[in-house]
């Protein structure tokens, strides 16, 4: 039986050939896929595990019995908008506990540095960044100490006396759990992109698993006409499924191998990965081998269960029922459970990823689900509105089995809804958090922001000149704090009750705004600009209740720097800033600092979802191309007949481009949509963002899926002169 089997599927003739490899073909790319999504999260957990030392603190964990005390004080520094970790040490006996990476702690006037970093000070002027370190560099830190390639860390070493006047803390152990946020965050987006990935590739496997299915049941119901078993039936189509998806697992893993390189270099986590650690296990490449012939065994067994039933099930072919308006239940559930998370987000990332991941997967299937329903809509407006024979025609064949029309296009659906969804997304995440306009104030200005208890009534001598005496500093303004503590009246952003920050008028830089008519003192935010504030020079500051008398005697908030927007300009600014306050748990920063943690996590996020959406795009042709071949395979013989009572070919070709295209466009239209507003929901539920428009990119993405769509229908359209010959319907 299994000889048969193989001579049936690989000397079958040509219809066997091209099912093969189209089978193996669509398996190899979902096992490719699949060992991608799995080596990936390998991949994520190893470096989500070097950050566990980032998470020492005093209280945690339990103090180590016999160990000295090591002063720990780790803060962020930044060089051209690039986040430095600077972890600040001093061993206070020779049992301190040392860094994991570290050969030995650095003494006074020693410092380690990351590859990377190692690399920026030997090519960096000191002036700009390697001055803010004291001592000199002995060794660089290794790879259990550095999450990516890209990391940028120092660890500087002092004496215990300094950091005891810092008043830093000391720590007896090393932690090293990794923070839970940031894994579950990761696997919110991970889960999220491989359910995006696989929702297609599953469908083109069904699909190709569909190809020539009519023409195969014949063949199965004719043999148990003659006698064969269904034990033996079963076997066969195991074993042809089987032979197909053993070959496209195989190539599958090739697929793998000749990407792992490139899957490695996204930075998909804002930062990429060791080569090594994008690897899948042992246990892995045996699940994968093995699960996916399984799976395709499986498959072919449930797809034949008609024949197994009885012969003449087959034969006697009767008109599906028509699907009914509850097959939209799934998609409305989908929206929902988002809908019920607006107001309610858990407070937890793990809650959050049990909260939406669920809603985001019950749409993708409820759009599956009600697929063949909308078609039907689309096929009976058709009829309503049909004026040719060719349109009447189309849309009775889509009338009589929706399930089967609708299932060349479902690939596409999903593609549409995952690439509506995630770029409604990231446009409004992009609007709301992106990096500021180039040249303004907000994107060319540095903020020093002094503790509460710094008391400071200016700047240490000779600040204040070395800062203006840097090219490309137009401006060192000083803000104060402000005295009056008035609350706000509720009225939202507008009305934040009293501000922060105190400047007089002949202080405050015009590019930062102007005081209101009558006003000497004007209320202002430290950084002279307030969260996201596009106005800038236009910005009118309010008054304040505190004199001029007042203000000279008031410690200092802030100090804010006007530069050109230069980097030397910012970076010599920032060192000057840090060696004259050596021990801020803030350091200066500019907007594009503060964002340049979270731009990076979005770049990687851009770039998946880039990768996703052509994936999801390519995967849906695919599975169009197949379901149209194998639609037009499989009716040969009615479309001989028509050509014989007189069709005309052209009528043939708007018949099978009408086929396609209706339920094609009709279902676009429910994605869209349908991705759209779960992007909103989410967007509402978990950021409290409204979902701003996409940017041209999006609709130019759309349309040019859409045209590939049509372009693939019209390229099988020359089948049909082919296959439709007189000669096609006699020997039927």
């Amino acid at each position: 039986m299994i000889r048969f089997g193989l001579r049936l599927a690989l000397s079958g003739g040509r219809d066997a050939v091209a099912r093969l490899a189209i089978i193996a073909a669509a398996v190899a790319l979902g096992t490719g896929l699949l060992l991608a999504t799995v080596a990936s999260l390998h991949a994520v957990d190893k470096q989500t595990a070097r950050f566990g030392w980032m998470t020492t603190r005093p209280e945690t964990p339990a103090a180590t019995q016999g160990a000295d005390p090591l002063y720990w004080a780790l803060r962020e520094d930044f060089y051209d908008a690039k986040l430095i970790g600077r972890l600040d040490v001093a061993a206070t006996g020779p049992d301190s506990p040392v860094p994991p990476g570290l050969p030995r702690l650095p003494g006074p006037g020693e410092y380690f540095a990351s590859p990377k970093l190692a690399e920026l000070l030997a090519h960096t002027p000191a002036e700009l960044l390697g001055d803010r370190y004291p001592g000199h560099l002995v060794g660089t830190i290794g790879r259990q100490m550095v999450p990516d390639p890209d990391t940028m860390l120092i660890v500087v070493g002092h004496a215990p006396e300094e950091l005891a006047q810092a008043g830093v803390w000391q720590v007896t152990t090393i932690a090293s759990e990794p923070p839970g946020a940031r894994t579950a965050g990761l696997d919110l987006v991970l889960s999220t992109v491989a359910g995006g990935l696989l929702f297609p590739v599953f469908i083109f496997i069904g699909t190709a698993t569909r190809l020539n299915a009519a023409r195969r049941e014949q063949r199965f119901a004719a043999m148990r006409l003659v006698g064969a078993t269904p034990r033996q039936i079963s076997a066969i189509a195991a074993i042809e499924s089987t032979t197909a998806a053993v070959i496209g697992t195989v190539l599958g893993f090739g697929l793998y191998a000749l990407g792992h390189d490139t899957l490695a270099s996204i930075p998909f986590t804002g930062s990429r990965f060791y080569l090594d650690e994008v690897a899948i296990t042992w246990l892995d490449a045996l699940l994968v081998g093995l699960g996916v012939p399984l799976a395709a065994a499986i498959a072919a067994r449930v797809a034949l269960r008609r024949v197994r039933i009885s012969p003449l099930g087959v034969s006697r072919r009767v008109t599906p029922r028509p699907p009914r308006a509850y097959r939209l239940i799934p998609l409305v559930l989908g929206l929902a459970e988002l809908t019920y998370f607006i107001g309610r987000r858990p407070p937890t990332s793990q809650g959050q990823v049990a909260a939406f991941l669920p809603g985001l997967l019950v749409i993708m299937v409820g759009l599956v689900v009600a697929g063949p329903y909308l078609t039907m809509v689309a096929a009976r407006l058709l009829a309503g509105r049909a004026g040719r024979p060719a349109a009447l025609i189309a849309a009775r064949r889509l009338a009589d089995n929706p399930k089967a029309a609708f299932r060349a296009v479902s690939g596409l659906m999903l593609a549409l809804f995952v690439t509506s969804t995630t770029s409604g997304i990231i446009t409004t995440i992009v609007a709301e958090r992106g990096p500021q306009r180039a040249g303004t104030a907000s994107a060319n200005s540095m903020e020093v922001h002094l503790p509460h208890d710094s008391g400071l009534l200016a700047l240490p001598d000779g600040t204040s000149a070395r800062l203006a005496a840097i090219p490309g500093i137009k401006n060192v303004i000083t803000v104060r704090r402000n005295p009056v503590d008035r609350p706000g009246t509720g009225g939202g952003p507008e009305d934040p009750g009293s501000l922060p920050g105190v400047i007089t008028c002949a202080e405050l830089d015009p590019d930062f705004g102007r005081c209101a008519p009558g006003a000497t003192v004007v209320e202002v935010w430290g950084d002279l600009i307030g969260y996201r504030n596009v106005k800038g020079a236009d910005t009118v500051w309010a008054a304040s209740t505190v004199t001029p008398e007042q203000y000279a005697q008031l410690p200092v908030l802030s100090v804010v720097l006007n530069t050109d927007g230069a980097t030397a300009a910012l970076e010599r600014a920032r060192t000057v800033l840090e060696l004259a306050l050596p021990w801020l748990e803030i350091p200066p920063m500019t907007n594009h600092d503060f964002e340049s943690d979270f731009a990076n996590a979005l770049t990687g996020w851009k770039q998946l979802a880039d990768v996703l959406i052509v994936a999801s795009l390519v995967i849906a042709g695919c599975s169009l191309a197949v379901g149209i071949a194998g639609g037009l395979s499989e009716r040969k013989r009615p479309f001989s007949l028509l050509r014989l009572t007189g069709a005309s070919l052209g009528t043939l070709r708007w018949v099978v481009l009408l086929e396609s295209a209706v339920p094609l466009l009709a279902v676009a239209v429910v994605a869209i949509g349908a991705g759209m507003l779960a992007a909103h929901l989410f967007l509402t539920a978990q950021m409290s963002y409204e979902l701003r428009p996409p940017g041209p990119a999006y609709y130019l993405t759309v349309l040019a899926g859409l045209a590939a769509s049509l372009a693939i229908i019209s390229s099988m359209l020359p089948m049909l002169s082919r296959i439709t010959g007189p000669e096609t319907a006699r020997n039927e």
